[in-house]
């Protein structure tokens, strides 16, 4: 599938109940890939907008940057974002940053071997 993102637009990489949100740093057509800086993920289902938590909003500030096949990402939409955007900074608190590394290099592996044909 051909995607035509943006240099700093929002993607998300999604696996089961895992969102991967971040900014695409650069692309890179002829390999099929993209710089990729993660932003946030979230882990089960977040509802933003009732306040109900039932999942985890991750902030991955400080995190790897990835080069990831441009293949596996959707568009973010706007209202996902936004929301996410949002309540990030009241987020960036919960959880400790090593804690937030495991979820994130978990979810990349997770991904990874799920989708090695593609790599």
């Amino acid at each position: 599938m051909n995607r035509s993102f943006k240099i700093n637009q929002i993607i998300c990489l999604e696996d089961v109940d895992t969102r991967l949100y971040g900014e695409v740093i650069q692309l890179i057509p002829d390999r099929g890939i993209c710089w990729f800086r993660p932003i946030c993920m979230t882990i089960g289902e977040l509802n933003l907008d009732s306040g109900i938590e039932r999942g985890q909003l991750v902030c991955l500030d400080s995190s790897s940057d990835l080069l990831w096949p441009i293949s596996l990402f959707r568009p973010a939409l706007d209202m996902e974002v936004i929301s996410l955007l949002s309540e990030l900074n009241d987020f960036k608190n919960s959880g400790s940053q090593v804690s937030n590394y495991q979820h994130f290099n978990r979810f990349v592996r997770q991904v990874w071997e799920s989708n090695q044909d593609k790599f």
